[in-house]
């Protein structure tokens, strides 16, 4: 009886520790991400990597709203660039962009100010059917992070 409650003791905490790992929601789909902060690790991004699970990602987040340009270099996989606004909404998406191993990778740039990136593997954005203005959900693991935080609805008071 002893190894019982143990074991639910075990799950109890493994499901708790669950939930302060960062996600994002999209369209219905939820995806592990990693974040990228700060200019370091916004700089290497998803470099150097053979493969990344179907169900992650790497979100960028920016102290502030503008035009953002992302390119490939070094990078391995094939990925869906999608760009975020400081509500959240979706400004547009560079779909399906190839990974680039020369010097000279050309840049993938949003069409209108952002303030969060999201990548994900190639074939995201065509099979949620991501349209402008679609809302990008984030964790509370992701908003505590964030300073000054996003101007979506669920920030406002």
């Amino acid at each position: 009886m002893l190894w019982a409650v143990a074991l639910v003791t075990t799950l109890s905490c493994t499901a708790c520790a669950g939930g302060s790992e960062p996600w994002v929601e999209l369209k219905g789909q939820r995806y592990d991400v990693e974040l990228a902060l700060d200019d370091a690790s916004r700089i290497r991004g998803l470099m150097f990597r053979d493969s990344m699970p179907d169900t992650h990602g790497m979100l960028f987040v920016f102290e502030r709203q503008e035009p953002q340009a992302f390119w490939m270099r070094n990078t391995r996989i094939p990925l869906d660039i999608i760009y975020f606004d400081e509500g959240l909404r979706m400004v547009s998406v560079a779909a399906g962009v190839p990974p680039c191993t020369t010097q000279n990778c050309p840049a993938y740039p949003s069409k209108g100010a952002a303030r969060f990136v999201l990548e994900l593997n190639a074939g995201h954005a065509k099979r949620l059917g991501l349209q402008a203005g679609d809302a990008l959900g984030l964790s509370p693991a992701i908003r505590e992070r964030i300073d000054p935080p996003p101007h979506d609805s669920i920030s406002e008071p």
